[in-house]
C-alpha cells in the first residue's frame, strides 16, 4: 500500500484483517514508526486502532520489491511521480490497483492511464465507490467497486479485498468508475457551499442531480456507460460525499459559503480535498467535448477566485434557460 493516508490506511487494515501480509509505505517516516510501534495513525484515523500485523515502512523500494499486488492511495498531484520511482523495484506483471479520485492536471488523464502510461505490462485497476475511511474503520457495511476492463484479473482482486461488511463488486467500464470518483468531489464542493450558505435542502438536492447528469454526460462523452453512473461509483459515491460530514471537499465547500478563503481552508485542513484540483482539468474536458457542465464551471470560477461563493448560487441554477430534464445543464 503506497500511502498512509485516512483511505489508504483504511485499506491496508482492512487486507490485513483478511489475512493478508500487508506493508504500508508512509511518506513521513514518524507515521511509519508510529503504525509499527503504536498501532495507530491519529493524524488521519484519530481514535481507531490498527491490526497489529499491520507493517509500515517509509522506504518506498522497500514497499515496492515485495508487492505482489499494488495498491496505490496517494494525492493524485504526487501519482505519477510515485509510480516512477516505484517502477525499479516493482515485480512484472504484477496488478495495480489506484485509490486516487481525481484527474491528472496537465494530461488530463485518469489514474489507470498514468499506471498504464508509466508501468506498461501491469494491470491497472481502480477501486471506487461510497468509501468513507471512518465508517468502514467502524466496521460499518460499506460497497465498493474494483473495475478493470479484465474480469478475470477484477475477480481475483475483488477476492483480495473482499471481509466481512465490505461488500466488493466487479465492472469493466473503467472510464465511467473513474470519472464518476473524480467528479463527484467537485459537485460536493458545491453541495458544501450550499450548507454554508443555508440555501435549503431544495437546492441542495437540485445541485446534486444536476450534478449526477454532468458526470454521466461527460462520462459518456469519454466513452464510459450510463448505467455506470447510477451505480455505486456515481450515485452511491456522489451522495456519500456530497451528505457526509466526513467529505473533505465538502468541507472545502461549506467553509467557502461562510465566507473563508480557500487558501485558509486548506491550510488548515492539512489534507488533501481533490475536487480543488479536479475542477481545473474537468473544465478542460467540458471543452474538448463541447459540454455545457455549468455547475463544475461555475465551482472552476469559485475555486479560481473570479467569484464568490454567495454569486455562484445566486445563479447556479438559472445561468441559462432549462431544457428537457435528460440533457445536461
Amino acid at each position: 500500500m503506497l500511502g498512509a493516508g485516512s483511505w489508504g490506511t483504511t485499506v491496508a487494515s482492512v487486507l490485513t484483517r483478511r489475512d493478508h501480509e500487508s506493508l504500508i509505505w508512509a511518506r513521513n517516516p514518524e507515521t511509519a514508526d508510529e503504525i509499527n510501534a503504536k498501532h495507530s495513525n491519529e493524524r488521519y484515523l484519530e481514535g481507531f486502532s490498527l491490526p497489529a500485523r499491520l507493517r509500515a515502512t517509509s522506504d518506498l523500494a522497500e514497499a515496492a520489491s515485495h508487492a505482489e499486488l499494488l495498491v496505490v492511495g496517494v494525492p493524485t498531484g504526487a501519482f505519477r511521480d510515485t509510480l516512477e520511482r516505484v517502477r525499479p523495484d516493482l515485480h512484472p506483471w504484477i496488478p495495480v490497483v489506484s485509490l486516487s479520485k481525481g484527474l491528472e492536471r496537465d494530461s488530463l488523464l485518469r489514474m489507470t492511464e498514468v499506471i498504464k502510461e508509466v508501468l506498461p505490462g501491469h494491470p491497472a485497476a481502480a477501486l471506487t465507490g461510497p468509501n468513507l475511511a471512518k465508517e468502514i474503520m467502524s466496521g460499518m457495511a460499506a460497497a465498493t467497486v474494483i473495475a478493470t476492463e479484465d474480469l478475470t484479473v477484477a475477480t481475483e482482486i475483488q477476492r483480495v479485498f473482499r471481509r466481512g461488511l465490505l461488500r466488493v463488486y466487479t465492472n469493466h467500464d473503467v472510464i465511467g468508475c473513474e470519472v464518476g470518483g473524480a467528479l463527484k468531489n467537485v459537485v460536493a464542493i458545491a453541495t458544501g457551499i450550499a450548507q454554508g450558505l443555508g440555501v435549503g435542502d431544495n437546492t441542495r438536492a437540485g445541485v446534486i442531480s444536476r450534478g449526477l447528469a454532468e458526470l454521466t454526460t461527460l462520462a459518456v462523452a469519454m466513452g464510459g456507460e450510463p448505467s455506470t453512473l447510477a451505480g455505486l461509483a456515481g450515485m452511491g459515491d456522489l451522495v456519500a460525499t456530497c451528505i457526509s460530514p466526513h467529505s473533505r471537499n465538502r468541507h472545502v465547500g461549506e467553509q467557502l459559503g461562510r465566507g473563508r478563503s480557500l487558501d485558509d481552508i486548506l491550510a488548515e485542513m492539512g489534507q488533501v480535498a481533490e475536487g480543488v484540483k479536479t475542477v481545473h482539468a474537468a473544465v478542460q474536458l467540458a471543452d474538448r467535448h463541447g459540454l455545457p457542465m455549468p455547475i463544475t464551471r461555475t465551482i472552476h470560477r469559485v475555486i479560481t477566485g473570479d467569484i464568490t461563493a454567495e454569486r455562484a448560487y445566486a445563479g447556479l441554477l438559472r445561468s441559462h434557460p432549462a431544457g428537457h430534464e435528460s440533457e445536461p445543464g
